[in-house]
Protein backbone atom coordinates (compact mmCIF):
# COMPACT_ATOMS: atom_id res chain seq x y z
CA UNK A 1 0.00 0.00 0.00
CA UNK A 2 1.57 3.25 -1.11
CA UNK A 3 1.21 6.54 0.61
CA UNK A 4 1.49 10.22 0.08
CA UNK A 5 4.69 11.34 -1.60
CA UNK A 6 5.34 13.86 1.14
CA UNK A 7 8.06 12.99 3.62
CA UNK A 8 6.29 13.98 6.80
CA UNK A 9 2.54 14.30 6.42
CA UNK A 10 0.41 11.75 8.11
CA UNK A 11 0.20 8.27 6.74
CA UNK A 12 -2.05 8.72 3.78
CA UNK A 13 -3.48 5.70 2.06
CA UNK A 14 -3.81 4.80 -1.62
CA UNK A 15 -6.30 7.64 -1.98
CA UNK A 16 -3.41 10.06 -2.25
CA UNK A 17 -1.91 8.36 -5.28
CA UNK A 18 -2.55 10.06 -8.63
CA UNK A 19 -5.87 9.47 -10.32
CA UNK A 20 -6.76 9.84 -13.98
CA UNK A 21 -9.08 12.73 -13.26
CA UNK A 22 -7.57 16.13 -12.44
CA UNK A 23 -7.93 17.45 -8.89
CA UNK A 24 -10.98 19.55 -8.17
CA UNK A 25 -10.84 23.28 -7.54
CA UNK A 26 -11.52 22.66 -3.85
CA UNK A 27 -8.65 20.18 -3.69
CA UNK A 28 -6.28 22.66 -5.32
CA UNK A 29 -7.43 25.37 -2.91
CA UNK A 30 -6.58 23.17 0.10
CA UNK A 31 -3.14 22.44 -1.29
CA UNK A 32 -2.50 26.13 -1.98
CA UNK A 33 -3.54 27.02 1.58
CA UNK A 34 -1.22 24.31 2.89
CA UNK A 35 1.66 25.65 0.80
CA UNK A 36 1.09 29.16 2.17
CA UNK A 37 1.09 27.82 5.74
CA UNK A 38 4.22 25.75 5.04
CA UNK A 39 6.08 28.78 3.64
CA UNK A 40 4.98 31.02 6.51
CA UNK A 41 5.94 28.41 9.11
CA UNK A 42 9.34 28.00 7.47
CA UNK A 43 10.15 31.73 7.55
CA UNK A 44 8.84 32.29 11.08
CA UNK A 45 10.23 29.03 12.45
CA UNK A 46 13.73 29.47 11.06
CA UNK A 47 13.88 33.13 12.11
CA UNK A 48 12.37 32.82 15.58
CA UNK A 49 14.05 29.58 16.62
CA UNK A 50 17.34 30.59 15.01
CA UNK A 51 17.35 33.78 17.08
CA UNK A 52 16.63 31.81 20.26
CA UNK A 53 19.49 29.39 19.46
CA UNK A 54 21.88 32.29 18.90
CA UNK A 55 20.98 34.10 22.10
CA UNK A 56 20.60 31.06 24.39
CA UNK A 57 23.60 29.26 22.96
CA UNK A 58 26.12 32.03 22.44
CA UNK A 59 25.10 35.14 24.41
CA UNK A 60 23.97 33.80 27.76
CA UNK A 61 25.28 31.87 30.75
CA UNK A 62 24.14 28.26 30.88
CA UNK A 63 21.08 27.98 33.12
CA UNK A 64 18.16 25.59 33.45
CA UNK A 65 16.01 27.84 31.31
CA UNK A 66 18.60 28.42 28.59
CA UNK A 67 19.43 24.69 28.40
CA UNK A 68 15.78 23.75 27.90
CA UNK A 69 15.03 26.60 25.51
CA UNK A 70 18.15 25.88 23.49
CA UNK A 71 17.12 22.25 23.06
CA UNK A 72 13.51 23.15 22.26
CA UNK A 73 14.58 25.79 19.74
CA UNK A 74 17.02 23.31 18.16
CA UNK A 75 14.28 20.70 17.76
CA UNK A 76 11.84 23.24 16.34
CA UNK A 77 14.53 24.74 14.09
CA UNK A 78 15.48 21.40 12.54
CA UNK A 79 11.80 20.40 12.35
CA UNK A 80 11.03 23.45 10.20
CA UNK A 81 14.34 23.11 8.36
CA UNK A 82 12.87 20.22 6.36
CA UNK A 83 9.94 22.29 5.15
CA UNK A 84 11.51 23.16 1.76
CA UNK A 85 11.46 19.45 0.91
CA UNK A 86 7.79 19.27 1.85
CA UNK A 87 7.00 22.46 -0.04
CA UNK A 88 8.61 21.05 -3.18
CA UNK A 89 6.99 17.65 -2.59
CA UNK A 90 3.61 19.29 -2.14
CA UNK A 91 4.02 21.38 -5.28
CA UNK A 92 5.04 18.28 -7.29
CA UNK A 93 2.45 16.01 -5.66
CA UNK A 94 2.47 13.04 -5.97
CA UNK A 95 5.99 12.84 -7.42
CA UNK A 96 8.91 12.57 -4.95
CA UNK A 97 12.04 13.99 -6.63
CA UNK A 98 14.66 13.43 -3.90
CA UNK A 99 15.30 9.69 -4.12
CA UNK A 100 15.20 6.67 -1.80
CA UNK A 101 17.74 7.77 0.82
CA UNK A 102 16.22 11.22 1.37
CA UNK A 103 12.75 9.66 1.47
CA UNK A 104 13.84 7.62 4.47
CA UNK A 105 16.17 10.18 6.04
CA UNK A 106 13.96 13.25 5.81
CA UNK A 107 10.94 11.37 7.13
CA UNK A 108 12.98 9.95 10.00
CA UNK A 109 14.57 13.27 10.95
CA UNK A 110 11.28 15.12 10.68
CA UNK A 111 9.50 12.72 13.05
CA UNK A 112 12.58 12.61 15.28
CA UNK A 113 12.50 16.36 15.78
CA UNK A 114 8.71 16.37 16.05
CA UNK A 115 8.85 13.98 19.01
CA UNK A 116 11.79 15.85 20.53
CA UNK A 117 9.91 19.17 20.32
CA UNK A 118 6.82 17.71 21.99
CA UNK A 119 8.81 15.99 24.74
CA UNK A 120 10.91 19.09 25.45
CA UNK A 121 7.77 21.18 25.60
CA UNK A 122 6.50 18.75 28.23
CA UNK A 123 9.74 18.95 30.24
CA UNK A 124 9.57 22.76 30.21
CA UNK A 125 6.02 22.56 31.57
CA UNK A 126 7.15 20.20 34.35
CA UNK A 127 10.07 22.48 35.15
CA UNK A 128 7.85 25.54 35.45
CA UNK A 129 5.37 23.62 37.59
CA UNK A 130 8.08 22.48 40.01
CA UNK A 131 9.58 25.99 40.18
CA UNK A 132 6.25 27.56 41.09
CA UNK A 133 4.81 24.89 43.41
CA UNK A 134 8.01 23.89 45.23
CA UNK A 135 10.40 26.87 44.98
CA UNK A 136 12.54 25.81 47.96
CA UNK A 137 13.12 22.31 46.56
CA UNK A 138 13.76 23.79 43.10
CA UNK A 139 16.35 26.16 44.55
CA UNK A 140 18.33 23.22 45.91
CA UNK A 141 17.87 20.60 43.20
CA UNK A 142 17.00 22.33 39.94
CA UNK A 143 20.34 22.55 38.09
CA UNK A 144 21.50 22.95 34.47
CA UNK A 145 22.96 19.44 34.65
CA UNK A 146 19.54 17.98 35.51
CA UNK A 147 18.01 20.02 32.70
CA UNK A 148 20.61 18.62 30.29
CA UNK A 149 19.83 15.08 31.46
CA UNK A 150 16.12 15.69 30.92
CA UNK A 151 16.77 17.05 27.44
CA UNK A 152 19.00 14.07 26.63
CA UNK A 153 16.20 11.76 27.74
CA UNK A 154 13.75 13.58 25.47
CA UNK A 155 16.09 13.21 22.47
CA UNK A 156 16.68 9.51 23.28
CA UNK A 157 12.97 8.69 23.43
CA UNK A 158 12.38 10.70 20.27
CA UNK A 159 15.07 8.67 18.50
CA UNK A 160 13.55 5.37 19.61
CA UNK A 161 10.03 6.35 18.51
CA UNK A 162 11.27 7.53 15.09
CA UNK A 163 13.14 4.36 14.08
CA UNK A 164 10.00 2.63 12.65
CA UNK A 165 9.58 5.55 10.25
CA UNK A 166 13.07 4.97 8.83
CA UNK A 167 12.46 1.23 8.54
CA UNK A 168 9.07 1.39 6.82
CA UNK A 169 9.65 4.36 4.49
CA UNK A 170 10.38 3.38 0.89
CA UNK A 171 10.13 4.57 -2.70
CA UNK A 172 8.69 3.08 -5.86
CA UNK A 173 8.54 4.40 -9.42
CA UNK A 174 5.60 3.86 -11.74
CA UNK A 175 5.29 5.43 -15.19
CA UNK A 176 8.03 7.92 -14.43
CA UNK A 177 6.49 9.03 -11.13
CA UNK A 178 8.37 8.23 -7.90
CA UNK A 179 6.35 7.75 -4.72
CA UNK A 180 7.70 8.12 -1.19
CA UNK A 181 5.43 5.95 0.93
CA UNK A 182 5.20 3.62 3.93
CA UNK A 183 5.90 -0.01 3.02
CA UNK A 184 4.73 -2.00 6.03
CA UNK A 185 6.22 -5.23 4.70
CA UNK A 186 9.85 -4.29 3.98
CA UNK A 187 11.05 -7.85 4.60
CA UNK A 188 8.48 -9.49 2.24
CA UNK A 189 6.88 -11.50 5.01
CA UNK A 190 3.42 -11.63 3.42
CA UNK A 191 2.84 -14.48 0.96
CA UNK A 192 -0.42 -13.16 -0.44
CA UNK A 193 -2.32 -9.90 -0.88
CA UNK A 194 -4.60 -10.80 2.01
CA UNK A 195 -1.65 -11.36 4.34
CA UNK A 196 -0.05 -8.13 3.16
CA UNK A 197 -3.11 -6.01 3.87
CA UNK A 198 -3.59 -7.65 7.27
CA UNK A 199 0.06 -7.00 8.14
CA UNK A 200 -0.07 -3.45 6.78
CA UNK A 201 -3.23 -2.66 8.73
CA UNK A 202 -1.78 -4.01 11.98
CA UNK A 203 1.50 -2.13 11.68
CA UNK A 204 -0.17 1.01 10.41
CA UNK A 205 -2.54 1.07 13.39
CA UNK A 206 0.34 0.42 15.80
CA UNK A 207 2.38 3.26 14.32
CA UNK A 208 -0.45 5.80 14.31
CA UNK A 209 -1.83 4.79 17.71
CA UNK A 210 1.56 4.89 19.45
CA UNK A 211 2.28 8.25 17.82
CA UNK A 212 -1.10 9.54 19.05
CA UNK A 213 -0.66 8.33 22.63
CA UNK A 214 3.04 9.09 23.09
CA UNK A 215 3.23 12.18 20.92
CA UNK A 216 -0.04 13.88 21.85
CA UNK A 217 -2.27 12.42 24.56
CA UNK A 218 0.37 11.87 27.25
CA UNK A 219 2.23 15.18 26.64
CA UNK A 220 -1.03 17.12 26.44
CA UNK A 221 -2.28 15.65 29.72
CA UNK A 222 1.03 16.42 31.46
CA UNK A 223 1.13 19.98 30.09
CA UNK A 224 -2.51 20.58 31.04
CA UNK A 225 -2.05 19.22 34.57
CA UNK A 226 1.12 21.27 35.10
CA UNK A 227 -0.45 24.50 33.98
CA UNK A 228 -3.63 23.68 35.87
CA UNK A 229 -1.59 23.38 39.07
CA UNK A 230 0.25 26.61 38.26
CA UNK A 231 -3.05 28.38 37.68
CA UNK A 232 -4.42 27.07 40.98
CA UNK A 233 -1.29 28.38 42.72
CA UNK A 234 -1.74 31.76 41.11
CA UNK A 235 -5.41 31.76 42.06
CA UNK A 236 -4.55 31.20 45.71
CA UNK A 237 -2.15 34.14 45.63
CA UNK A 238 -4.01 36.50 43.37
CA UNK A 239 -7.75 36.41 42.81
CA UNK A 240 -7.47 38.31 39.53
CA UNK A 241 -5.60 35.45 37.86
CA UNK A 242 -8.04 35.24 34.97
CA UNK A 243 -6.99 38.67 33.79
CA UNK A 244 -3.27 38.23 34.54
CA UNK A 245 -0.66 37.93 31.80
CA UNK A 246 0.72 34.58 33.07
CA UNK A 247 -2.73 32.99 32.94
CA UNK A 248 -3.25 34.20 29.38
CA UNK A 249 0.13 32.83 28.32
CA UNK A 250 -0.55 29.45 29.95
CA UNK A 251 -3.89 29.28 28.19
CA UNK A 252 -2.27 30.16 24.88
CA UNK A 253 0.42 27.48 25.29
CA UNK A 254 -2.10 24.69 25.97
CA UNK A 255 -4.50 25.90 23.28
CA UNK A 256 -1.74 26.16 20.65
CA UNK A 257 -0.47 22.66 21.39
CA UNK A 258 -3.99 21.20 21.25
CA UNK A 259 -5.14 23.03 18.11
CA UNK A 260 -1.93 22.44 16.15
CA UNK A 261 -1.46 18.75 16.89
CA UNK A 262 -4.97 17.32 17.33
CA UNK A 263 -5.96 17.61 13.62
CA UNK A 264 -2.75 15.85 12.58
CA UNK A 265 -3.42 12.84 14.78
CA UNK A 266 -7.14 12.74 13.96
CA UNK A 267 -6.30 12.57 10.26
CA UNK A 268 -3.89 9.73 11.05
CA UNK A 269 -6.75 7.84 12.69
CA UNK A 270 -8.99 8.51 9.69
CA UNK A 271 -6.33 7.17 7.34
CA UNK A 272 -6.02 3.91 9.23
CA UNK A 273 -9.81 3.57 9.16
CA UNK A 274 -9.81 3.46 5.36
CA UNK A 275 -8.92 -0.23 5.53
CA UNK A 276 -12.52 -0.90 6.57
CA UNK A 277 -14.23 2.31 5.46
CA UNK A 278 -12.87 3.08 1.98
CA UNK A 279 -15.27 6.02 1.50
CA UNK A 280 -13.18 7.99 4.02
CA UNK A 281 -10.42 8.16 1.41
CA UNK A 282 -12.35 10.94 -0.33
CA UNK A 283 -11.62 13.44 2.45
CA UNK A 284 -7.91 12.66 2.86
CA UNK A 285 -6.60 14.79 -0.04
CA UNK A 286 -8.19 17.81 1.69
CA UNK A 287 -7.38 17.09 5.33
CA UNK A 288 -3.91 15.55 5.17
CA UNK A 289 -1.89 18.53 3.86
CA UNK A 290 -3.77 21.01 6.02
CA UNK A 291 -3.32 19.01 9.21
CA UNK A 292 0.38 18.48 8.47
CA UNK A 293 0.94 22.19 7.92
CA UNK A 294 -0.73 23.00 11.24
CA UNK A 295 1.70 20.65 13.00
CA UNK A 296 4.58 22.80 11.75
CA UNK A 297 2.86 25.95 12.97
CA UNK A 298 3.34 24.86 16.58
CA UNK A 299 7.11 24.86 16.11
CA UNK A 300 7.13 28.48 14.99
CA UNK A 301 4.67 29.46 17.74
CA UNK A 302 6.87 28.12 20.55
CA UNK A 303 9.41 30.98 20.54
CA UNK A 304 6.54 33.46 20.35
CA UNK A 305 4.60 31.96 23.26
CA UNK A 306 7.55 31.15 25.50
CA UNK A 307 9.86 34.06 24.77
CA UNK A 308 8.26 37.06 23.14
CA UNK A 309 5.17 36.98 25.38
CA UNK A 310 7.31 37.08 28.52
CA UNK A 311 7.59 39.92 30.95
CA UNK A 312 7.85 43.51 29.77
CA UNK A 313 6.78 42.62 26.25
CA UNK A 314 5.84 46.17 25.29
CA UNK A 315 9.12 47.49 26.61
CA UNK A 316 11.04 44.94 24.54
CA UNK A 317 9.44 46.20 21.36
CA UNK A 318 11.74 49.22 21.59
CA UNK A 319 14.87 47.15 22.13
CA UNK A 320 16.97 45.03 19.84
CA UNK A 321 15.67 41.49 19.44
CA UNK A 322 18.80 39.80 20.82
CA UNK A 323 18.68 41.93 23.96
CA UNK A 324 14.97 41.25 24.33
CA UNK A 325 15.42 37.50 23.96
CA UNK A 326 18.36 37.50 26.34
CA UNK A 327 16.26 39.17 29.01
CA UNK A 328 13.27 36.92 28.33
CA UNK A 329 15.39 33.79 28.72
CA UNK A 330 17.12 35.08 31.84
CA UNK A 331 16.09 33.46 35.11
CA UNK A 332 16.76 36.58 37.17
CA UNK A 333 13.54 37.16 39.06
CA UNK A 334 14.89 39.44 41.77
CA UNK A 335 18.12 41.21 42.72
CA UNK A 336 18.78 38.52 45.33
CA UNK A 337 18.26 35.59 43.00
CA UNK A 338 21.28 33.36 42.58
CA UNK A 339 21.75 33.40 38.85
CA UNK A 340 25.23 31.97 39.02
CA UNK A 341 23.88 28.45 39.19
CA UNK A 342 20.99 29.34 36.93
CA UNK A 343 18.66 27.20 38.99
CA UNK A 344 17.52 29.16 42.00
CA UNK A 345 14.37 31.03 42.81
CA UNK A 346 13.56 32.68 46.08
CA UNK A 347 10.54 31.13 47.82
CA UNK A 348 8.70 34.39 47.38
CA UNK A 349 9.48 34.60 43.68
CA UNK A 350 6.51 32.59 42.43
CA UNK A 351 4.85 35.51 40.75
CA UNK A 352 8.16 36.74 39.37
CA UNK A 353 8.81 33.33 37.84
CA UNK A 354 5.39 33.35 36.25
CA UNK A 355 6.07 36.74 34.76
CA UNK A 356 8.92 35.09 32.85
CA UNK A 357 6.52 32.73 31.09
Amino acid sequence: MMENSLALPSDASDALLPTPSPPSATHRAFWIISLIIFCSAFVLGITGNGLVIWVAGFRMTRTVTTVLFLNLASADFTFTLFLPFLIIGTALQPHWPFGWLLCKLISFLAFFNMFASVFLLTIISLDRCVSVLWPVWARNHRTPFCAALGAAGAWTFALAFSVPTFIFRNTDTENGTTFCYFDFDPWDEAESDAEYYALAESRHWSLVFSRFILGFVAPFLIISVCYGLITAKLWSRRKTVKSSRPFKILTAVVAAFFLCWLPYHVVGMIETSTYHYPHLEDVLPYLSPLSSSLAFVNSCLNPLLYVFMGRDFRERLFRSLPAALERALSEESSPTANTGSGSTFAPSATDAEMQGL
